[in-house]
């Protein structure tokens, strides 16, 4: 073989180890792209992008193409590979002296090892890993060679893609031409918010899902009732005592402690008190009928918390933070509120979290970040703090008293805006350091606000050199 037509050959090998690696990389970005990509990035990218989209939606004949297009190549490669490098092997084989009637047989084994090695690592692995890493890139490269090539091959395609499509009838399996589109989780929140706009789901139905896909996302700290709000009892208090603090408060169940909540020792239920013969109970200490509580780190999901909680039959579990303290206590209830709303009966406090005011909003400062967007047009910023009253607690910089107000700039999670709207929180009442109630009231946009500080200003100085 003369050297031109051995340097030739290595050409063709080398261009159709290319060709195999455009087919797979094809075969594997077009798998691993979610529809919902390829159709965003149609809309917004450039031809590439749309040959992406028109090779997805014909995915099971493209993948067709694509294994007819590494089977050609692989076999051609096979074949102009092997008896070249077995032709460049026999020099080095000779030189160590391998007999000459086995030179043929080794130099051919060499080569088809040394000719498979290549076309694996470079024709098959480094563009699936590639395509599999980088999916949308990758298509934009691979697709439109793939899809051409689909094309000039129609023919001997629909026939292979048929014969495949008629054995999986056979089997009672209907073939899909394209992959079914997976949703996430932020995804399909997105969808239930525009059906809801839209008026395809009702707004109740379209609130009860949102909740349920944000669920897992929850943590303990944000499902929990918060320290202060437990109702609790010493241990050495007695069942008549559990029965008093049961028909004041409307709660079923306590904590137990020694000195405070970071020393609880157990929980007990109101219907502990009918196992009790009623002339112990005064004498009966709930100490001795307290029953072991779980605890939950503060961090742990809202699917887990459900599944500890369903686990103790007391249905409680208290939250301990990063520092072992008790930072609150997530009952069953919480965990439904969580999902469903709010849900009241006759021991519930009337008053709703959320109350309408002619400017804006009166609150609990107890409400969550999230339960003040989701309630009112104000968009606050996330920060240090998980409640309205500890981002106003933030803002002001000291306890406040009641009465006191502070500006608060609506926030928005894409970027800062340019002209936000500004929003002053009024305390309205305080339960010892903490906010227990306050107003949210809008004051306009921040240029509108400044026009009229300005306006103001330049009316001050005429007023005064009028004056003087």
């Amino acid at each position: 073989m003369s050297l031109t037509l051995t340097l030739l050959s290595i050409l063709a090998i080398v261009a159709l180890t290319l060709g195999t690696a455009v087919f797979v990389a094809a075969e594997f970005s077009l798998t691993a792209l979610e529809r919902s990509t390829v159709d965003a990035n149609a809309k917004t990218g450039g031809w590439r992008d749309g040959v992406v989209q028109k090779a997805h939606k014909s995915l099971s004949f493209q993948l067709s193409g694509a294994q007819l297009g590494i089977s050609m190549t692989t076999l051609a490669t096979g074949y102009l590979a092997e008896p070249v490098v077995a032709r460049l092997l026999r020099g080095p084989l000779t030189a160590i002296k391998v007999p000459e009637g086995m030179l043929d047989g080794v130099a051919l084994v060499l080569a088809l090892l040394i000719a498979t090695s290549i076309s694996m690592v470079f024709g098959e692995l480094v563009p699936k890993n590639l395509a599999v890493a980088k999916p949308a890139p990758t298509a934009r490269w691979a697709a439109p060679p793939q899809w051409w090539f689909s094309r000039l091959l129609t023919p001997a395609i629909n026939v292979t893609n048929g014969t495949a499509n008629w054995i999986l009838r056979q089997l009672g399996i209907e073939p899909a031409e394209e992959l079914r589109s997976a949703r996430s989780p932020q995804e399909l929140v997105s969808l239930v918010r525009n059906s809801k706009q839209s008026g395809s789901l009702d707004a109740g139905t379209a609130d009860l899902v949102d909740r349920s896909l944000k669920f897992g996302e929850r943590t303990a700290e944000e499902l929990m009732t918060p320290r202060p709000k437990i109702e609790s009892l010493a241990s050495d208090d007695t069942v008549a005592d559990l029965l008093v603090k049961a028909m004041e408060t409307g709660y079923s169940r306590f904590p137990i402690i020694e000195g405070d909540l970071d020393e609880t020792i157990g929980i007990v239920h109101v219907k502990q008190v009918f196992s009790v013969p009623v002339a112990e109970r005064s004498r009966t200490q709930l100490a001795a009928v307290a029953l072991p509580v779980a605890t939950v780190p503060s961090t742990l999901d809202g699917d887990s918390v459900m599944t500890e909680i369903r686990a103790n039959g007391l249905q409680t579990a208290l939250v301990v933070d990063e520092y072992g303290g008790t930072a609150g206590m997530v009952t069953v209830e919480d965990l439904i509120e969580e999902i469903v709303g709010d849900v009241r009966d006759e021991h519930d406090d009337a008053t709703p979290d959320v109350v309408t005011i002619e400017d804006g909003w009166r609150m609990s400062g107890l409400l969550r970040i999230d339960e003040v967007r989701a309630a009112t047009s104000f968009r606050p910023s996330e920060g240090e703090y998980e409640t309205i009253g500890g981002l106003v607690l933030e803002e002001l910089g000291h306890i406040p008293e009641p009465g006191e107000t502070v500006e608060l700039t609506e926030f928005d999670p894409d970027g800062p805006l340019d002209d936000p709207i500004v929003w002053q929180a009024k305390v309205i009442q305080m339960e010892g350091r903490r906010i227990d109630l306050l107003e949210l009231t809008e004051l306009g946009r921040r240029s509108d606000l400044a026009q009229d500080e300005d306006e103001d200003g330049n009316d001050d100085d005429a007023d005064g050199g009028g004056r003087s």
